[in-house]
């Protein structure tokens, strides 16, 4: 409960300080559209579907019937139905997404870059699927063969996302790593995938180092000491990626709308973002200063 309320806390902050400058601006320009406020406020609604990668439920609609509706009517007396809810869930998606880009993590220097299949079917189910037609693409990865989305992250090495991108399947790892890195320096890691002379000197030049492991058809190359150790510990970006799958559950095949599978991607990252304890590595301050 504790960890509900400083959630709704640092929520509700976010939501004053930036809605309140949408209505000054809005105020500005006039508009004939009447603008009725909801029940549920954006802060509440977004408060509930964080809190939900933070359960144990694994349907929304078994955590919000038989949870919320039962154990949380006291701290949400304005709660509404199931169905009214699942409708006002595109209204915070903006505010999600603004809440996670003004997320401050630390500058290190130290990166590591990954992705992930984010499955919306059963490869069999792929052809029937209405939901995602003509957005969703079948594409294979490492572990077979898939029907979804690419969800690109960025951490540093305490396990904070500095960013993310969601593609489609088929769009390749290192075409988003500029975007992603966009004004970092220091030290990248990633893995095969990553690999690109092209992509490394377009990196070197604004500051940040590219460092993969080799292919069996390339020649070796001398690396430092710190490079090798960073390179040994690039799983930490997988373990981010395991919770954000297992416990944050930015992945399931039960979405109804394309609008709703995205707010469910920001509130498992935004989930992830208030976890105390966070995949990390810790480095002494002479190596750190080697690298």
């Amino acid at each position: 409960m504790n960890n509900l309320l400083s959630i709704f806390c640092t929520v509700d902050d976010f939501c004053k300080n930036i809605l309140s400058k949408l209505e000054a601006k809005s105020l500005l320009i006039p508009s004939k559209k009447r603008k009725r406020k909801h029940r549920l406020s954006y802060s509440e609604i977004m408060t509930l579907l964080v809190y939900f990668h933070c359960s144990r439920y694994r349907d929304f609609k078994t955590y919000y019937t038989q949870y919320v509706c039962v154990h949380l009517v006291q701290d949400f007396p304005k709660l509404v139905s199931y169905t009214r809810f699942v409708e006002l869930i595109p209204s915070v998606m903006g505010l999600l997404t603004l809440f996670l880009h003004l997320q401050k993590t630390q500058e290190s220097g130290i990166y590591f870059i990954d992705s992930t299949t984010l499955s919306v079917c059963h490869i069999k189910r792929a052809a029937s699927n209405k939901v995602f037609r003509n957005l969703a693409k079948t594409s294979k990865s490492t572990m077979g063969w898939y029907h979804g989305f690419k969800l690109h992250i960025l951490i540093n090495e305490l396990g904070e996302i500095c960013a993310f991108k969601l593609t489609d399947s088929k769009r390749d790892d290192r075409e988003v790593v500029p975007k992603l890195t966009q004004n970092k320096k220091g030290k990248l890691i990633g893995d095969k995938g990553y690999i690109s002379s092209k992509l490394f000197q377009n990196l070197y030049q604004k500051g940040l180092k590219l460092i993969t492991k080799i292919k069996k058809n390339m020649k070796n190359k001398c690396m430092d000491l710190g490079e090798k150790t960073l390179l040994r510990k690039r799983a930490i970006v997988e373990s981010v990626i395991d919770q954000l799958k297992n416990i944050s559950q930015v992945e399931h095949s039960r979405h109804r709308s394309p609008t709703n599978f995205l707010v469910n991607v920001l509130s498992g990252l935004v989930a992830y973002s208030f976890k105390e304890k966070k995949p990390s590595l810790r480095f002494n301050r002479v190596l750190l200063e080697n690298i």
